[in-house]
């Protein structure tokens, strides 16, 4: 008899995503005419940056010819991106990386989700709420969370609201939790915290022995001084955080997935008699054993970002989002709604007039024919608020403010 893990059971029957291409696909069908414009899931719209397409082009003329062709590369990716990685996004910040601390993945979803193979079942884990929905399924599926309360939360799992009472700004756990899921500037109310506000974090990993699992996927879209672009800008963060970046958003490699992990070597975990134990190795163990690896064309595309003109051009997309987001805060401004996020990050947390995340969700999609994202979709306390993403075009941005 097959047995299977019965913790994919507990799981709601829907992924939220899921949910949202159900609803949409089933009012297509009835209204086929009807010219819909998405601002729910976070995909982008603009192609690769040029620099990474003619980078991409040519790695794949390389893997024609038989002196240049590439086999299986290295697991935690090829040192001609590690390398740029390190000194592109970490030196500037003042932060020393080691090479063997990077490794490139194809996706910080993945990544997120798969750190938890590393780490005990027993784990307390403590989530924002609202919160990334890959953050409390992947503990679900480890066997976590516990049970599914009435609430919709789980009752192994620590939640930290974050809404406009607290300034978006989660309080630390009131019990000791081992594991804490942070993500800023946050998906999904695009909000930040400061470097204050994050080394009140730092500290209190230090001080309780535990992980924190900084999700950094948008730092590119980071305008105010006083927000950190990573986790390790603050004394302490190496020896208890593991941050992951992505590539999907600010330079369009949603499709073409390519993304990292740092993990320090001077992270450490514990056995059951207190042992300390690396990380790094742990990880680096994980990947060889069950991923093979980015592919090099990719990999050679995300090294053109750190050239000069690859820079450049990346910069325009995420200006470009970043004047979306310009355009949805002033009109719905405008139109007396309260707007949060769009500053610093390609989201904004949009809270409706009364309505329920998924009655205001039907509404734009049924009168105004809008795609969002229902903000109780990340949680209980995104009850009453939608999500709209800034990754369309300008036009499009525009037509979707005058229809609302």
């Amino acid at each position: 008899m097959i047995k299977i893990n019965e913790h994919f059971a507990e799981l709601p029957a829907s992924y939220l995503f899921t949910e949202i291409a159900r609803r949409v696909a089933a009012f297509q069908s009835s209204e086929p005419k009807a010219d819909i414009i998405r601002m729910g899931i976070g995909d982008v719209t603009l192609p690769l940056p040029k620099a990474c397409t003619d980078a991409m082009h040519k790695a794949v003329d390389e893997m024609a010819v038989r002196e240049s062709f590439r086999g299986y590369g290295p697991e935690q990716g090829y040192e001609f991106l590690q390398t740029k990685i390190r000194d592109y996004d970490y030196k500037p910040l003042g932060v020393d990386i080691d090479l063997d601390e990077i490794f490139v993945g194809d996706g910080a979803k993945s990544d997120t989700g798969n750190i938890g193979d590393i780490l005990s079942s027993d784990n307390k884990i403590a989530v924002t709420d609202p919160v990334y929905p890959v953050y409390v399924d992947t503990n679900v599926m480890a066997g976590r969370a516990g049970e599914l309360l009435p609430t919709g939360c789980w009752s192994n799992i620590v939640y930290m609201p974050v809404n406009a009472g607290n300034g978006f700004v989660p309080e630390l756990p009131k019990e000791d939790v081992s594991v804490i899921y942070l993500c800023f500037p946050n998906n999904p109310t695009g909000t930040t915290l400061t470097r204050k506000e994050l080394k009140v974090w730092v500290d209190y990993a230090l001080e309780h022995k535990a992980l924190i699992l900084f999700d950094a996927a948008y730092e590119a879209f980071i305008t105010e001084p006083d927000v950190p672009h990573s986790i390790y800008e603050i004394d302490g963060a190496k020896k208890v955080a593991i941050e992951f970046r992505s590539y999907s958003k600010t330079a369009g490699f949603t499709g073409t997935r390519c993304s990292y992990t740092v993990v320090p070597k001077d992270c450490v975990g514990y056995g059951k008699d207190g042992r300390e134990y690396q990380l790094n190795g742990f990880w680096r163990r994980r990947q060889c054993t069950k991923f093979n690896g980015t592919p090099y064309i990719v990999q050679r595309g995300a090294e053109a970002i750190y050239t000069d003109e690859g820079q450049r051009q990346v910069k325009d997309i995420v200006n470009y989002y970043l004047q979306n987001a310009k355009i949805i805060r002033n009109a719905l401004t405008a139109k007396g709604y309260e707007v949060f996020g769009g500053i610093n990050s390609p989201y904004i947390w949009l809270k409706t007039k009364g309505e329920g995340s998924w009655e205001f969700f039907d509404y734009l999609l049924h009168e105004k024919h809008i795609v969002t994202t229902p903000g109780v979709g990340f949680g209980p306390s995104g009850e009453g608020y939608i999500r709209l993403t800034a990754f369309n075009t300008h036009e499009r941005t525009r037509e979707a403010m005058e229809r609302i």
